[in-house]
């Protein structure tokens, strides 16, 4: 069951979703609570699993990695262990960044990065179209990032 969020709890994830390296001062100052409740707060967030860390947000491109690509693979079954298998193996993957077990017409859903086309076409071919029970994988490449993940909406739900 999700965390039960007051606005006060609204307005610190908000804050910390635009920068994490916020001093607790300045968060606080920021969300108009003291620096105690503040503190105070963004512990128990932390404990109830609302924040699960910090990380510094990285350009892609700025780090090599030109090619941005989208994986659809259905697998032979839908049994619970082939599922859980995959899923296994894909963690292993580094290439991979993000992997989603989805409805429709696939199986999973992969987010990949590479360095260049050769590069995603090697990883592609030697190492995703050789994992146990593929039975289908089809790319789609992003051409140009529109609105690149930034952090989740914290309005949506609370209308």
């Amino acid at each position: 069951m999700p965390y039960t969020l007051e606005p006060i709890d609204l307005r610190i994830l908000g804050a910390l979703q635009k920068d994490g390296r916020l001093t607790n001062q300045a968060l606080s100052s920021e969300v108009g609570l003291s620096t105690s409740p503040c503190w105070r707060r963004v512990r128990q967030l932390e404990e109830t699993g609302v924040i699960q860390g910090y990380t510094a947000t990285l350009d892609r491109r700025q780090i090599g990695l030109g090619v941005l690509a989208f994986i659809r693979v259905k697998i032979d079954s839908h049994s619970e262990a082939e599922a859980e298998e995959f899923s296994c193996d894909v963690l292993k993957l580094s290439e991979v960044v993000a992997c989603y077990s989805i409805a429709g017409d696939a199986d999973f859903l992969l987010q990949v990065v590479a360095e260049d086309l050769d590069s995603y076409a090697d990883f592609a071919m030697a190492v995703v179209r050789h994992l146990p029970r593929i039975k289908e994988m089809q790319t789609t490449f992003v051409l140009k990032e529109i609105k690149p993940f930034k952090g989740f909406p914290l309005d949506v739900g609370q209308r």
